[in-house]
């Protein structure tokens, strides 16, 4: 069976998360990806660790299943090599620093190929005050206002991952595969604009159409929920679980059929949601009273049984052997410059084919190839310093 994107080439001029997590999504479905990198150590993403049998652990996770070119962009020769490659592809993605696709004549290749998708990824997008300020995850979050409601009442804190490189690189391989739709269908090609920080504030959700319409910033609640209660860890003679029950229902079975508390169904403070709410710290103290009487995996067993949703709180090690995942089959090993590694499937599962999980390049490992592809002399540009390839 063939991949959704067998036989669409991507040229990406790309480096960090937000667009190699776009053009990887890519990669997985079966385009042809492209990555153009510095000549001087490639992607930054590269040098942020060695946790990976000497490789940094981002660029493993971002980058299978692409060739890699390194060229210098600030020589007329290594432009013309990203020009030719462009030739033969269908999607451009870019996300360097602002105004730097323009300054090195990649700002708008579609004057020259109409059909081109062209991708520009940025911070805040063109236009508008903050259009040339350089933009990293923890500072798009704090703008978007994710930081503002994401931890404890006393500390805010930014998310564990990187949330708005996370957004942004998903809309960004959304909006491509949407622009590849309408060009089958009619042969126009796309410029698409992606911004970290409208991509995040989109994520905020709930909170910003709380804010606007109610007049109240959602507060930083932990583990908690601001429009639900139960809905936090509680203690266990063990450890601690997960408790989220969203509806009146969910409460009723929650007392009688795993606390053994049937007294607390139509307790007038809980009976429903808005009442446990208004009474929250009753609430969880009165759960808390009788979890703590059965260990985790008790505990986890009895919710489970009863269709509750909870969670034992894993510790990331824990997620790496996770019985689901493993059941599943979700791990396939891929290579790297040093070592193949354990690299999970993208989540979104075809019934007819697999995802193409391939290798993570070493910088410049198909330079030549690709150089070769474009009709430039090779030998000369490496010669030069134009150009590098993997010894």
């Amino acid at each position: 069976m063939t991949r959704p994107l067998d036989g669409v080439t991507v040229v990406a001029v790309e480096q960090a998360v937000a667009a190699p997590l776009a053009t990887r999504t890519l990669a997985d479905l079966g385009a042809r990806v492209i990555k153009v990198e510095r000549v001087d150590g490639g992607d930054f993403a590269r040098g942020y660790d060695h946790a990976v049998h000497g490789t940094g652990a981002h660029f493993v996770w971002l980058n299978r299943g692409k060739e890699s070119i390194a060229v210098d962009l600030k020589t007329a020769e290594g432009r013309d090599v990203v020009r030719r490659l462009v030739v033969k592809a269908d999607v451009f993605v870019q996300n360097l620093a602002p105004g730097a696709a323009e300054r090195l004549g990649l700002g708008d290749l579609r004057e020259e190929h109409p059909e081109l998708v062209e991708v520009n990824l940025s911070g805040f997008g063109a236009g508008g005050p903050m259009e040339q300020r350089k933009a990293y995850d923890m500072l798009i979050q704090a703008e978007a206002g994710l930081i503002a409601i994401t931890g404890t009442p006393e500390t805010a804190v930014k998310t564990g991952i990187p949330t708005a490189d996370i957004a942004s690189g998903m809309y960004c391989s959304q909006a491509v595969l949407a622009a590849l739709l309408r060009r089958w269908r009619t042969g126009e090609g796309a410029t698409i604009e992606v911004s970290m920080l409208e991509a995040t504030v989109e994520w905020m959700g709930y909170a910003l159409y709380t804010q606007m319409y109610a007049g109240t910033q959602p507060a930083r609640m932990g583990l908690s929920h601001s429009s639900i209660a139960p809905y936090d860890a509680f203690p266990t003679s063990d450890g601690q679980m997960l408790i989220g029950v969203q509806n009146d229902t969910g409460w009723r079975t929650l007392v009688t059929e795993v606390l053994d508390a049937p007294e607390l169904a139509d307790d007038p403070r809980f009976v429903t949601n808005v009442e446990r709410v208004a009474n929250r710290a009753e609430c969880d103290a009165a759960v808390a009273a009788r979890t703590s009487r059965w260990s985790n995996a008790e505990l986890d067993a009895r919710l489970a049984a009863a269709g509750v949703p909870a969670a034992q709180l894993k510790e990331v090690g824990q997620v790496v052997d996770h019985p689901q995942l493993r059941a599943r089959d979700r791990w396939r090993e891929v290579g790297t410059e040093f070592a193949r590694v354990d690299a999970l499937l993208p989540p979104v599962t075809f019934a007819d084919v697999e995802a193409r999980m391939g290798d993570v390049p070493a910088l410049g490992q198909h330079t030549r190839a690709l150089l070769v592809e474009s009709g430039v002399d090779a030998d000369d540009l490496i010669g030069r310093g134009i150009a590098t390839e993997k010894k």
